[in-house]
């Protein structure tokens, strides 16, 4: 389903702010809902948070990394589909029962381009008692940002290299944004599980893997941290779209590269998972 794009309404209601007070039923009719651009949906995802989870792949990312797997995301405007967060609720609704231990995750693209659209869904989850998460590239930070935090209860969140250069070689973005959002999460008490994508040639410097982790543990909200080795999974759709693919000749990260980051983790007493 693809329909016209509305543009944002700066009179938008609040959803979180009048939650409270009213029913279910009485809050969605008294809101003007704004609409979210919508990539897919994946109702059974287990790699978004804990549990099994409802996933919500949102449209439009201000990054451009180099082992993007979807970066049929970036571009604004090229959405599958365009729902309120009530339209959306409904897609998650059906599949409630086998969500209740897992909850909903809200990712893209960049959650935090469509803020409105994500507090209004978060509202109405947390209205259904479900565990809401966010995966974020931390890249974004503002009021309306702030507002959505209020609503999640874990953010997932991709610290992508620690040297300011080559994280902007990376992503084609400044570093500093994403760690000013992790000490917001430090300040709020927000936990945070934080992904360490491991490239090759690209992020495998062991004085960087150092580095990373030794800022990185000085954050107690920090429940776990995960490393992504490299894949050559999102190859084909760079090529699909016509785009230059620069890491065609990179070799996956290979298990014994896993292992020795996960070594260099561990001696700062990171959360990695068992």
């Amino acid at each position: 389903m693809t329909t016209s794009i509305r543009p944002n309404d700066s009179t938008a209601s609040a959803f979180p702010v009048t939650f409270d007070k009213l029913s279910l039923t009485d809050s969605i009719s008294a809101i003007e809902w704004e609409k979210g651009m919508i990539h897919s949906f994946e109702s059974f995802g287990t790699k978004d948070g804990p549990g099994v989870r409802f996933v919500l792949f949102m449209q439009g990312c201000p990054l451009r990394c180099l082992y993007c797997h979807n970066p049929d995301t970036w571009k604004v405007g090229q959405h599958s589909y365009e729902l309120t967060a009530h339209e959306a609720f409904e897609e998650i609704r059906k599949v409630k029962a086998f969500i209740r231990r897992g909850g909903v995750t809200v990712s893209g693209g960049e959650p935090m381009l469509q803020p409105q659209f994500v507090m209004d869904l978060f509202a109405l989850c947390k209205m259904e008692g479900l565990h809401t998460a966010v995966d974020t590239s931390g890249f974004i930070m503002n009021d309306k940002v702030k507002e959505v935090l209020s609503l999640v209860d874990l953010v997932l969140l991709d610290i992508k290299h620690i040297r300011p250069e080559r994280y902007k070689m990376l992503t084609s973005r400044p570093l500093e944004p994403t760690l000013q959002f992790v000490d917001y999460l430090q300040k709020i008490d927000k936990s945070v599980w934080v992904r360490y994508v491991l490239v090759p040639g690209y992020s495998d410097d062991e004085r960087d893997l150092h580095h990373w982790a030794e800022y990185v543990a000085k954050y107690d909200v920090v429940k776990r941290v995960d490393i992504l080795p490299f894949h050559q999974m999102g190859k084909h759709k760079w090529k699909t779209m016509g785009m230059n693919y620069k890491l065609e000749n990179v070799p996956p990260a290979s298990p014994e590269l896993v292992g020795r980051t996960e070594r260099i983790f561990k001696q700062y007493g990171l959360p990695l998972p068992v």
